[in-house]
């Protein structure tokens, strides 16, 4: 009875999907516990690019079992096209090796309208930068008990009324306050019915199943989407999703229980990213971001945005070792950093007049926060040859040190590029 998690330890973008896709190999259970169809997960295998939104990264093998958790708000169009995109191209999708929580909230088209007529109505650096795919509505309407949830969807008499319940609300919001288009209630109910009669044989117990599969000695393995510096309880706030990345949304994203949680791996890239708007210390000058920005290929795998790009902030890669208990660091991307001759890393801020090596989550706050940099030594070697972790420079071991030391916790895996057989264990 093992369970292990994979958690983002920046803000997000980390580099996860091809980490599950690795590890799957060793798990017979990949759950996905948090998130929705805002996040996309790029695994390279070969000369094939894979890139799941609301799948879990494990689905490219087709004799593990795949779980989207009760947490994940389902966007089912989205799934539907996801499922029969990878069949296509040739991967086994079946009630065998893919279940639904029957708990799961649904992303109605009321959703993604209020999402995008809300993030346009704002200005500046006012706006959240969410990708307009309804997952902040969703999750809302989750925690005002008028959620519709995947089981609501096979009952068609409880499916009109939410609908219609729902509408009535929806519709005066779009109209009166946003000046957008109401949206026609059995247009919303037709939708819903065409792809939940699809997604109809997937339908389960989920939190029952993860449990069997527990108690039956198989090894389970616990995805996240986006970063545990987005976290809604935990993250920059307001510059954060809707839901608990972090290690806390483990439980009560799959209903399982703390005890049988061994490994917690964080995933951190070895500079810092962001996509959208929000506080980020360590964000490089124009000329030096743009430079990693094309070195790392750092587009939205969900949007294609440009990523903003930073040093990296070691008080902040701290904080998450810490309040998620993580017990090992997967470092990705350093392969990038070749092109510098010096680097920056950022051990304390300047806040209000004082120094600090704490992590200041809150959005507002945070933009008030100077990074205090150390300078290390580059190496300024293609590392993406390299096969084994002995043959890394010298300097680029240094490097990864230095983050064990200030973090406390063990870089145990390495990655020199986008591919499977690029990952170096320490």
């Amino acid at each position: 009875m093992s369970a292990d998690v994979i958690i983002g330890a920046q803000w997000g973008d980390e580099g996860k999907g091809k980490i599950v896709d690795l590890f799957s190999e060793k798990y017979d259970v990949i759950v996905r516990y948090q998130g929705g169809a805002n996040a996309g997960h790029t695994v390279i295998v070969g000369d094939k690019k894979y890139v799941m939104h609301l799948l879990p990264s494990g689905v490219l093998h087709s004799e593990k079992m795949n779980i989207i958790g009760n947490s994940v708000v389902i966007d089912l169009g989205s799934l539907v096209e996801e499922i029969n995109g990878l069949k296509e191209r040739g991967i086994k999708i079946t009630p065998k090796n893919l279940k639904i929580s029957e708990n799961a909230h649904i992303v109605l088209p009321y959703h993604k309208a209020i999402d995008k007529a809300r993030e346009g109505k704002k200005e500046g650096a006012k706006k959240i930068g969410t990708t307009g795919r309804g997952i902040g509505p969703a999750y809302t309407d989750k925690y005002t008990r008028t959620g519709i949830r995947v089981r609501d969807i096979f009952n068609a008499q409880v499916l009109a009324e939410k609908v219609k319940e729902n509408l009535e609300e929806k519709n005066f919001l779009l109209e009166k306050f946003y000046g957008a288009p109401a949206l026609k209630i059995q247009d919303v109910i037709t939708e819903v019915e065409k792809f939940g009669a699809i997604i109809k044989p997937y339908v389960s117990d989920t939190a029952g199943d993860i449990n069997k599969a527990l108690k039956a000695g198989k090894k389970v393995l616990f995805e996240g989407a986006q970063g545990a510096l987005l976290d809604i309880d935990f993250g920059t706030y307001p510059f954060v999703t809707s839901s608990n990345p972090t290690i806390g949304g483990v439980m009560t994203g799959t209903g399982i229980s703390h005890k049988n949680i061994k490994k917690v791996w964080g995933i951190t890239k070895a500079y810092q990213t962001r996509v959208g708007n929000g506080p980020m210390p360590t964000e490089m000058p124009e000329m030096e971001g743009k430079k990693t920005r094309e070195a790392g290929g750092e587009y939205g795998a969900t949007t294609g945005r440009p990523r903003r790009c930073g040093w990296l902030d070691l008080v902040a890669l701290k904080y998450v070792c810490e309040l998620n208990g993580l017990t090992d660091i997967i470092l990705t991307k350093i392969d990038v950093l070749s092109i510098f001759k010096e680097l920056k890393v950022c051990t304390s801020y300047t806040y209000k007049g004082k120094k600090i090596d704490t992590f200041v989550a809150d959005g507002e706050e945070l933009y008030k926060c100077k990074p205090v940099y150390e300078t290390l030594k580059g190496w300024e070697k293609d590392l993406t040859k390299i096969r084994n972790y002995k043959n890394l420079p010298i300097a680029a071991k240094n490097y990864i040190t230095f983050i064990e030391k200030y973090s406390g916790v063990k870089v145990s895996i390495v990655s020199v590029g986008p591919e499977r057989e690029q990952i170096l264990k320490k």
